[in-house]
C-alpha cells in the first residue's frame, strides 16, 4: 500500500532531511585519502545524534553500522571497517535519519582526489540521471516516467543502469511501497499524487548492470564485472508545486 504523507508530515521529514543533507556535507570535508570508512562512519553517527536524529541504517535487518560506505566497484551496502580510502577512490556513501518518526535516505558518490575522465563521466551522468528524474517527479506523471529518464540517459551514454536494485518509497518506514526500477517505460506503473515520497537512487555502472553479492559479509554489493559504480539519491516528495527535494541542502 502506498502511503501519502500529509503537508505537515512532509514539513517534518524535511527537517529530518536537513540533518541528512548536512551529515553529507560534513562527509564530504573529510572524504579524502588516508581516512578509514569506519571513521567517517563514526563522524557521521556522532552528527546525527547530536541534531536529535537516529542513524536509521545502525541495526536495520542486522546491518552494524550508522551509514553504508561503498568504494569504487561496490554499488551499495557497503559496511564500514578499516578500508582506508586512495588517492583516485571514489566511495558511494548512503545516509539514513529517522527525524520526528520518519526516515530520510540520500547518497552520494564522492571522489578522492582526481579520478579518470571515465570515472569522471559516469558520476556526471550519473547525477544528471538523478536530477532527470527528479524532473518527473510531479502528479499526473508514473512510475515508468521516472525508471525511464534514468534509464534513457544514461544508456544513451554507454553506461549500465542496475535493474536488480531499485528506488523505493520512504516515510514511517525506510522502504515503502512503491518499489521503482531505475528503467522502464514512460506512460506505464502506477500514477504519482501529490504526497507520495520516494527515496530515487539511480544506479549505474561503467559496465554491465549485473551485480554480485559478497557471501562473507551478505551486505556488500559489486557490479560482476568489476566496473566502477556510482550513486546517487534524494528523498523526493511529490507536490501540486512539483517535486520537492527533501535531502537538499
Amino acid at each position: 500500500m502506498i502511503v501519502r504523507k500529509s503537508r505537515g508530515e512532509l514539513d517534518t521529514m524535511r527537517e529530518g532531511g536537513r540533518i541528512t543533507a548536512g551529515c553529507h556535507a560534513m562527509l564530504a570535508e573529510n572524504v579524502r585519502a588516508g581516512v578509514t570508512t569506519a571513521e567517517l562512519d563514526a563522524l557521521a553517527d556522532e552528527y546525527i545524534r547530536e541534531r536529535g536524529g537516529t542513524p536509521e541504517f545502525k541495526g536495520y535487518q542486522g546491518f552494524p553500522a550508522s551509514i553504508c560506505a561503498s568504494p569504487n566497484s561496490m554499488i551499495v551496502h557497503g559496511i564500514p571497517g578499516p578500508y582506508r580510502l586512495e588517492e583516485g577512490d571514489t566511495i558511494s556513501i548512503d545516509v539514513g535519519t529517522r527525524y520526528g518518526g520518519f526516515v530520510t535516505d540520500s547518497a552520494w558518490t564522492y571522489r578522492v582526489g582526481e579520478v579518470s575522465q571515465e570515472v569522471e563521466g559516469l558520476l556526471n551522468t550519473t547525477r544528471e540521471c538523478l536530477a532527470a528524474a527528479t524532473e518527473q517527479m510531479a502528479p499526473g506523471k508514473r512510475l515508468g516516467d521516472v525508471g525511464h529518464a534514468i534509464q534513457s540517459l544514461a544508456e544513451s551514454r554507454g553506461y549500465g543502469v542496475v535493474r536488480d536494485l531499485v528506488s523505493h518509497g520512504v516515510g514511517r518506514k525506510m522502504h515503502e511501497d512503491p518499489q521503482l526500477p531505475n528503467y522502464g517505460d514512460p506512460g506505464t506503473g502506477p500514477r504519482l499524487l501529490t504526497g507520495m515520497v520516494l527515496a530515487v537512487e539511480p544506479m549505474i555502472t561503467l559496465g554491465t548492470y549485473e551485480i554480485h553479492i559478497d557471501q562473507k559479509d551478505g551486505w556488500s554489493i559489486y557490479t560482476a564485472d568489476g566496473s566502477p559504480a556510482a550513486h546517487y539519491e534524494h528523498t523526493i516528495a511529490v507536490t501540486e508545486d512539483g517535486p520537492w527535494v527533501l535531502t537538499e541542502a
